[in-house]
């Protein structure tokens, strides 16, 4: 199973984006997502779990989601200290015992494992402005391998 991992696109989605999620079974966006259209055009490419970010209002979405893919459990948030957690997201781990955290808000990408958990930001996806990097991921997984791989948006 291949997943694209997107964040922070803050109502701008890169139109390489399109050709970089083709064949992705699911895409999980991690928040500050601007309008709802911009989840029906990521829809057009596969289904997408979605969170609402610190930029977002949209009742369409909610603060977390958890979504079992390939009997794996992913945990989407947007706001994550993976190294010290808030009470909420302590909660929500200990309720939700996922195998992979998706995160946002940062607008840096991370990769790393902490407690058994593995925390990931796929980076900020929005326009670009102020030579800030952009980036999107894939993770493929599948019976025990996880790969992952992170997509520039130069």
């Amino acid at each position: 199973m291949t997943l694209g991992l997107i964040s922070d696109t803050h109502g701008f989605l890169d139109p390489r984006v399109e050709k970089i999620f083709a064949g992705v079974d699911h895409i999980l966006h991690a928040g500050d997502i601007g309008p709802d259209l911009l989840i029906a055009q990521l829809g057009a490419i596969a289904p997408v779990t979605a969170v609402l970010g610190n930029n977002d209002s949209s009742p369409s979405f909610r603060l977390t989601e958890t979504v079992v893919l390939a009997e794996r459990k992913f945990l989407l948030h947007h706001i994550v200290n993976p190294r010290s957690p808030s009470d909420e997201l302590k909660t929500s781990l200990r309720r939700a015992q996922p195998h992979v955290v998706v995160f946002g808000h940062t607008h840096k990408p991370f990769n790393e494992t902490i407690g058994g958990v593995w925390f990931l930001n796929p980076g900020y996806a929005g326009s670009p402005r102020f030579n800030q990097p952009r980036s999107v991921a894939l993770l493929d997984f599948g019976k025990g391998k996880f790969s992952l791989r992170f997509v520039e948006l130069p």
